[in-house]
Protein backbone atom coordinates (compact mmCIF):
# COMPACT_ATOMS: atom_id res chain seq x y z
CA UNK A 1 0.00 0.00 0.00
CA UNK A 2 2.93 2.24 1.51
CA UNK A 3 4.88 1.89 -2.25
CA UNK A 4 1.97 2.56 -4.40
CA UNK A 5 1.12 5.56 -2.70
CA UNK A 6 5.11 6.68 -2.81
CA UNK A 7 4.69 5.79 -6.61
CA UNK A 8 1.54 7.67 -6.80
CA UNK A 9 3.70 10.88 -5.63
CA UNK A 10 6.83 10.41 -7.37
CA UNK A 11 4.68 10.49 -10.48
CA UNK A 12 2.82 13.46 -10.08
CA UNK A 13 6.00 15.39 -8.80
CA UNK A 14 7.34 14.81 -12.05
CA UNK A 15 3.79 15.63 -13.41
CA UNK A 16 3.81 18.75 -11.93
CA UNK A 17 8.15 19.59 -12.79
CA UNK A 18 7.27 18.91 -16.43
CA UNK A 19 4.15 21.13 -16.89
CA UNK A 20 5.86 23.79 -14.59
CA UNK A 21 3.33 26.51 -14.68
CA UNK A 22 1.29 25.12 -17.14
CA UNK A 23 -0.13 23.57 -13.61
CA UNK A 24 -1.71 26.26 -12.81
CA UNK A 25 -3.80 26.65 -15.43
CA UNK A 26 -6.18 24.89 -18.16
CA UNK A 27 -3.85 22.29 -20.10
CA UNK A 28 -5.15 22.27 -23.50
CA UNK A 29 -4.64 19.59 -26.70
CA UNK A 30 -2.88 22.71 -28.30
CA UNK A 31 -0.45 22.97 -25.43
CA UNK A 32 0.11 18.83 -25.09
CA UNK A 33 1.05 19.03 -29.09
CA UNK A 34 3.09 21.94 -28.83
CA UNK A 35 5.34 21.36 -25.63
CA UNK A 36 7.21 17.84 -25.11
CA UNK A 37 7.41 18.65 -21.31
CA UNK A 38 3.35 19.39 -21.35
CA UNK A 39 2.89 16.06 -23.22
CA UNK A 40 4.93 13.90 -20.84
CA UNK A 41 3.23 15.83 -17.53
CA UNK A 42 -0.39 15.18 -19.08
CA UNK A 43 0.36 11.50 -19.94
CA UNK A 44 2.59 10.56 -16.33
CA UNK A 45 -1.08 12.12 -14.69
CA UNK A 46 -3.03 10.01 -16.93
CA UNK A 47 -1.27 7.37 -15.61
CA UNK A 48 -1.24 7.93 -12.23
CA UNK A 49 -5.33 7.97 -12.47
CA UNK A 50 -5.65 5.13 -14.14
CA UNK A 51 -3.60 3.68 -11.86
CA UNK A 52 -5.24 4.82 -8.45
CA UNK A 53 -8.85 4.03 -9.69
CA UNK A 54 -7.71 0.01 -10.28
CA UNK A 55 -6.58 0.54 -6.51
CA UNK A 56 -10.29 1.63 -6.08
CA UNK A 57 -8.46 4.77 -4.00
CA UNK A 58 -11.37 7.37 -2.51
CA UNK A 59 -9.98 10.41 -1.80
CA UNK A 60 -10.79 14.11 -2.86
CA UNK A 61 -8.21 14.79 -5.55
CA UNK A 62 -8.34 18.77 -5.57
CA UNK A 63 -7.35 18.07 -1.80
CA UNK A 64 -4.71 15.44 -2.64
CA UNK A 65 -3.04 18.38 -5.43
CA UNK A 66 -3.45 21.04 -2.85
CA UNK A 67 -1.39 18.85 -0.12
CA UNK A 68 0.89 18.44 -2.64
CA UNK A 69 1.33 21.90 -4.12
CA UNK A 70 1.83 22.93 -0.65
CA UNK A 71 4.49 20.30 0.29
CA UNK A 72 6.61 20.62 -3.18
CA UNK A 73 6.58 24.68 -2.61
CA UNK A 74 7.27 24.45 1.12
CA UNK A 75 4.10 26.88 1.69
CA UNK A 76 2.25 26.74 4.97
CA UNK A 77 0.29 23.13 5.21
CA UNK A 78 -3.16 23.19 6.79
CA UNK A 79 -2.51 20.10 8.63
CA UNK A 80 0.53 19.62 11.19
CA UNK A 81 3.02 16.28 10.71
CA UNK A 82 1.08 14.35 13.46
CA UNK A 83 -2.42 14.84 11.87
CA UNK A 84 -1.03 14.15 8.09
CA UNK A 85 0.65 10.67 9.51
CA UNK A 86 -2.59 9.67 11.27
CA UNK A 87 -4.16 10.76 8.59
CA UNK A 88 -2.48 8.49 6.32
CA UNK A 89 -2.01 5.67 8.69
CA UNK A 90 -6.46 5.68 8.77
CA UNK A 91 -6.55 5.59 5.29
CA UNK A 92 -4.50 2.58 5.00
CA UNK A 93 -6.36 0.95 7.04
CA UNK A 94 -9.39 1.84 5.77
CA UNK A 95 -8.32 1.02 2.23
CA UNK A 96 -6.69 -2.15 3.30
CA UNK A 97 -9.91 -3.33 5.31
CA UNK A 98 -11.92 -2.36 1.83
CA UNK A 99 -9.71 -4.30 -0.61
CA UNK A 100 -9.99 -7.58 2.16
CA UNK A 101 -13.64 -7.68 2.57
CA UNK A 102 -14.07 -7.20 -1.43
CA UNK A 103 -11.47 -10.26 -1.60
CA UNK A 104 -13.03 -12.41 0.51
CA UNK A 105 -16.83 -11.40 -1.24
CA UNK A 106 -15.02 -12.42 -4.86
CA UNK A 107 -14.05 -15.53 -3.10
CA UNK A 108 -17.18 -16.58 -1.77
CA UNK A 109 -18.95 -15.31 -5.29
CA UNK A 110 -15.98 -17.62 -7.25
CA UNK A 111 -16.75 -20.73 -4.89
CA UNK A 112 -20.82 -20.73 -5.57
CA UNK A 113 -19.90 -20.33 -9.30
CA UNK A 114 -17.48 -23.16 -9.55
CA UNK A 115 -19.81 -25.70 -7.05
CA UNK A 116 -22.66 -24.87 -9.55
CA UNK A 117 -20.72 -25.52 -12.57
CA UNK A 118 -18.74 -28.97 -11.08
CA UNK A 119 -22.09 -30.40 -10.28
CA UNK A 120 -24.03 -29.85 -13.91
CA UNK A 121 -20.54 -30.69 -15.25
CA UNK A 122 -20.34 -33.67 -13.74
CA UNK A 123 -23.51 -35.30 -15.27
CA UNK A 124 -22.65 -34.73 -18.93
CA UNK A 125 -21.11 -37.92 -21.38
CA UNK A 126 -17.86 -38.73 -21.08
CA UNK A 127 -16.98 -36.44 -17.94
CA UNK A 128 -14.97 -38.74 -15.41
CA UNK A 129 -14.91 -37.38 -11.45
CA UNK A 130 -11.87 -38.65 -9.12
CA UNK A 131 -12.46 -38.80 -5.25
CA UNK A 132 -10.87 -35.72 -4.69
CA UNK A 133 -13.40 -33.94 -6.90
CA UNK A 134 -11.14 -33.58 -9.61
CA UNK A 135 -13.09 -33.93 -13.31
CA UNK A 136 -12.10 -34.75 -16.80
CA UNK A 137 -12.82 -35.47 -20.17
CA UNK A 138 -10.57 -38.06 -22.32
CA UNK A 139 -10.29 -36.48 -25.79
CA UNK A 140 -7.42 -38.93 -26.91
CA UNK A 141 -6.13 -41.90 -25.40
CA UNK A 142 -2.40 -42.27 -25.65
CA UNK A 143 0.04 -45.04 -25.32
CA UNK A 144 2.18 -46.49 -23.05
CA UNK A 145 2.97 -45.79 -19.27
CA UNK A 146 1.50 -43.14 -16.96
CA UNK A 147 4.28 -40.83 -15.70
CA UNK A 148 4.22 -40.88 -11.83
CA UNK A 149 4.14 -37.66 -9.52
CA UNK A 150 7.94 -37.81 -9.64
CA UNK A 151 8.62 -37.78 -13.12
CA UNK A 152 9.32 -34.48 -15.11
CA UNK A 153 6.95 -33.79 -17.97
CA UNK A 154 6.63 -32.67 -21.06
CA UNK A 155 3.08 -30.90 -21.99
CA UNK A 156 1.59 -28.42 -24.15
CA UNK A 157 -1.72 -27.09 -22.25
CA UNK A 158 -3.90 -23.82 -22.64
CA UNK A 159 -5.90 -22.45 -19.45
CA UNK A 160 -9.12 -20.81 -19.26
CA UNK A 161 -11.69 -19.38 -16.57
CA UNK A 162 -15.18 -20.73 -16.75
CA UNK A 163 -16.36 -17.36 -18.51
CA UNK A 164 -13.55 -18.44 -20.99
CA UNK A 165 -10.86 -16.24 -20.26
CA UNK A 166 -7.19 -17.89 -21.19
CA UNK A 167 -4.90 -17.03 -18.73
CA UNK A 168 -2.13 -18.93 -20.10
CA UNK A 169 -1.13 -20.79 -23.30
CA UNK A 170 1.74 -22.77 -24.63
CA UNK A 171 0.06 -23.30 -27.25
CA UNK A 172 0.62 -19.58 -28.26
CA UNK A 173 4.00 -19.24 -26.91
CA UNK A 174 4.67 -22.41 -29.15
CA UNK A 175 7.17 -23.81 -26.63
CA UNK A 176 5.93 -26.44 -24.35
CA UNK A 177 6.46 -27.06 -20.56
CA UNK A 178 8.25 -29.10 -18.63
CA UNK A 179 8.57 -29.93 -15.38
CA UNK A 180 8.12 -32.65 -12.40
CA UNK A 181 4.78 -33.31 -11.72
CA UNK A 182 5.13 -32.40 -8.27
CA UNK A 183 5.90 -29.18 -8.12
CA UNK A 184 2.56 -27.93 -9.59
CA UNK A 185 -0.98 -27.55 -8.33
CA UNK A 186 -2.60 -31.14 -7.14
CA UNK A 187 -5.17 -31.15 -10.01
CA UNK A 188 -2.28 -31.30 -12.09
CA UNK A 189 -0.26 -33.54 -9.93
CA UNK A 190 -3.09 -36.28 -10.22
CA UNK A 191 -4.61 -35.84 -13.32
CA UNK A 192 -1.68 -35.79 -15.57
CA UNK A 193 -0.96 -38.97 -14.03
CA UNK A 194 -3.64 -40.34 -15.46
CA UNK A 195 -2.34 -39.76 -19.21
CA UNK A 196 0.22 -41.73 -21.34
CA UNK A 197 2.08 -40.23 -23.97
CA UNK A 198 0.29 -38.98 -26.62
CA UNK A 199 -2.87 -38.38 -24.33
CA UNK A 200 -5.11 -35.34 -24.09
CA UNK A 201 -7.11 -34.45 -21.33
CA UNK A 202 -9.05 -31.64 -20.34
CA UNK A 203 -9.53 -31.04 -16.87
CA UNK A 204 -11.89 -29.11 -14.35
CA UNK A 205 -10.32 -28.27 -11.46
CA UNK A 206 -11.95 -27.09 -8.09
CA UNK A 207 -10.10 -24.13 -6.47
CA UNK A 208 -8.78 -26.51 -3.17
CA UNK A 209 -7.14 -28.82 -6.18
CA UNK A 210 -5.75 -25.58 -7.77
CA UNK A 211 -5.02 -22.33 -6.24
CA UNK A 212 -7.53 -21.78 -3.24
CA UNK A 213 -8.26 -18.87 -1.68
CA UNK A 214 -4.92 -17.19 -2.50
CA UNK A 215 -5.69 -17.12 -6.22
CA UNK A 216 -2.68 -16.48 -8.78
CA UNK A 217 -1.67 -13.42 -10.54
CA UNK A 218 -4.16 -10.85 -11.71
CA UNK A 219 -6.61 -12.98 -13.60
CA UNK A 220 -7.10 -16.11 -11.77
CA UNK A 221 -9.47 -15.16 -8.81
CA UNK A 222 -9.43 -16.42 -4.82
CA UNK A 223 -11.67 -19.61 -5.25
CA UNK A 224 -11.39 -20.17 -9.31
CA UNK A 225 -12.27 -23.54 -10.98
CA UNK A 226 -9.84 -23.35 -13.60
CA UNK A 227 -10.45 -25.51 -17.26
CA UNK A 228 -7.18 -27.32 -18.36
CA UNK A 229 -6.61 -28.58 -22.08
CA UNK A 230 -3.33 -30.82 -21.79
CA UNK A 231 -1.41 -33.07 -24.25
CA UNK A 232 1.29 -35.27 -22.79
CA UNK A 233 4.10 -35.24 -24.99
CA UNK A 234 6.62 -36.89 -23.05
CA UNK A 235 8.02 -37.81 -20.17
CA UNK A 236 11.04 -38.54 -18.18
CA UNK A 237 11.22 -41.27 -15.13
CA UNK A 238 13.11 -40.34 -12.39
CA UNK A 239 14.59 -43.66 -10.35
CA UNK A 240 13.15 -43.84 -7.22
CA UNK A 241 15.03 -43.60 -3.85
CA UNK A 242 14.82 -47.10 -2.21
CA UNK A 243 13.10 -47.21 1.15
CA UNK A 244 15.47 -47.66 4.00
CA UNK A 245 14.81 -50.98 5.42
Amino acid sequence: MKKVICCAVMAISMFFCACGNCAEGKVTKEKIDSDKNVKYGYALGSDVGRNLKKQNFVFDVNAFIAGFRTAFTGTESQMTEEEIGNALQEFQTEMITKMMEERAKKATENKEAGDKFLAENKTKEGVKTTESGLQYIVEKEGEGENPAEEDIVEVHYRGTLLDGTEFDSSYKRNEPAKFPLNRVIKGWTEGVQLMKKGAKYKFFIPPELAYGEGGAGEQIGPNSTLIFEVELLSFEKVPRTEEKK
